[in-house]
């Protein structure tokens, strides 16, 4: 079967479109395991969304009310610091909207709003409700991305913060 220059340069062409909307798929997944496996107190899942080299600065967001949680620095620091926040303590849901993804190569960035439901196992009737602006970097691995760099502002909150940070 003879394959016209047309047809090879269709084949091409769909095969980039096929790479860049798989790429884009995964770099949101990244950003749903971080979410899902906080929901969950899943270690495994939660470590999955970030690098080995990963840093998350909640700082601006906890600023809104005053907290001034630290940087935190790798994979394994993040994932050890905050589930043992909201281990046995907050029970969270987290729901992601309004993702924009750039992919330059093997990096991306990822902007998304991001709602999340902290409550208190405790009491129930303490919450915090905060609407927050995620900016993101990531790095492929494979054909994963993960997290390299999670940003979080506070756009506004409602309910106690010691439902987030301990009082």
């Amino acid at each position: 079967m003879y394959i016209t220059t047309q047809q090879a340069v269709s084949a091409v062409a769909a095969d980039a479109v096929t790479r860049e909307l798989r790429d884009r798929a995964e770099i949101t997944d990244a950003l749903y395991r971080f979410g899902l496996g906080q929901d969950l107190k899943d270690g495994e899942l939660f470590a999955s969304a970030f690098a080995e080299d990963a840093e998350l600065d909640f700082r601006p967001a906890a600023a809104a009310w005053g907290a001034e949680p630290p940087l935190m620095s790798g994979r394994d620091t993040i994932v050890t610091t905050v589930l043992a926040m909201f281990e046995g303590r907050v029970d969270t849901t987290h729901q992601v909207t309004n993702p924009r993804v750039a992919v330059d190569g093997d990096t991306a960035r990822l902007t998304a709003l991001v709602e999340a439901q902290h409550l208190l196992i405790a009491s129930r009737g303490t919450h915090a409700l905060l609407k927050n602006l995620y900016d993101v970097d990531l790095v492929r691995e494979g054909e994963r991305w993960l997290l390299r760099r999670v940003r979080i502002d506070n756009l506004w909150y409602t309910g106690d913060p010691t439902a987030v940070f301990s009082g």
